[in-house]
């Protein structure tokens, strides 16, 4: 649905980008005006401040049980434990890997090994933890906060190990034949890195844990716009098109309304269910 309303749109900006550049860039502030009045309307109808914004989109993805969060004070983060490590991990592992410049390899087979045995710890000890909401079914161990955390930490590294190769391989004409995570040193560079953040999130401490919060929820949004700025891209056969980053607002733009509806749609739809902005209570 999202992909049919924006066809014709996008379908015209493409056509100026091939014939006339003063009408594409007419266009492509268009497309930026509906962006910037779609953004404009989320703010004004989810709760107020940054945090409540953050809340507001953690809403759209996360279950945000309390009881399985970390809390800043007595406020809780806008993602619960599990999907505060994924999308920080993600986003520290596209930080991690854009750091080394535009490497759209894939990692080897032997690293992809690991970080697929990272999303099985992930699965697994999401489905112990579900099983310890199960009347009568005895789960395998306890699965704590900092379990979860640790766990969804892994499975964002990993989805963004193969997120951003996949990103780049779509979007540019030329990218480096090499993997940012190519070797042992450099993902265990990246695994350190996951480590010490973990630690200071576990340290709960308030002027840590605020940016990290916001970065988390920023990380739904990085993702999400990542992925469907691929699928209009390749619905428009453009891939490997564009030799600079700024040659992507088009296809940008494009995921960054598809993300922001489905976030806005998931909103709706759960605040009409539960009538509150709040998480699931056990």
């Amino acid at each position: 649905m999202l992909t049919r309303w924006l066809t014709p749109i996008i379908e015209t900006i493409m056509e100026h980008n091939r014939s006339t550049p003063l009408q594409h860039s007419a266009w492509r502030w268009v497309l930026l005006g509906l962006a910037i009045t779609l953004a404009v309307v989320w703010l004004f109808l989810t709760p107020a401040g940054l945090l409540g914004k953050a809340d507001a989109i953690g809403y759209a993805v996360c279950h945000r049980i309390d009881i399985r969060s970390f809390h800043i004070g007595d406020r809780q983060l806008p993602l619960c434990a599990r999907c505060s490590g994924l999308f920080l991990g993600a986003m520290l592992g596209l930080g991690y890997q854009l750091a080394q410049g535009r490497k759209g390899k894939m990692p080897p087979v032997t690293v992809m090994v690991l970080f697929a045995l990272l999303a099985l710890a992930w699965a697994l000890d999401g489905s112990n933890s579900f099983l310890m909401l199960v009347p009568g079914i005895s789960s395998i161990y306890r699965t704590q906060n900092w379990t979860r955390l640790v766990t969804g930490t892994g499975m964002g590294m990993a989805i963004s190990a193969v997120l951003l190769p996949s990103f780049i391989q779509t979007m540019y004409r030329r990218w480096e034949a090499q993997s940012a995570l190519g070797n042992w040193k450099q993902v265990l560079g990246l695994l350190i890195a996951g480590g010490v953040m973990n630690i200071l999130i576990l340290l709960q401490i308030p002027w840590i844990l605020y940016p990290l919060a916001l970065l988390s929820s920023a990380g739904v949004l990085v993702l999400l716009i990542m992925i469907y700025s691929m699928v209009v891209v390749m619905l428009f056969k453009l891939d490997n098109t564009f030799q600079r980053f700024n040659q992507l607002l088009v296809p940008l733009l494009g995921g960054f309304i598809m993300a922001l509806m489905q976030i806005g749609v998931f909103n709706l739809l759960r605040y009409l269910w539960t009538g509150t902005w709040g998480g699931f209570s056990l």
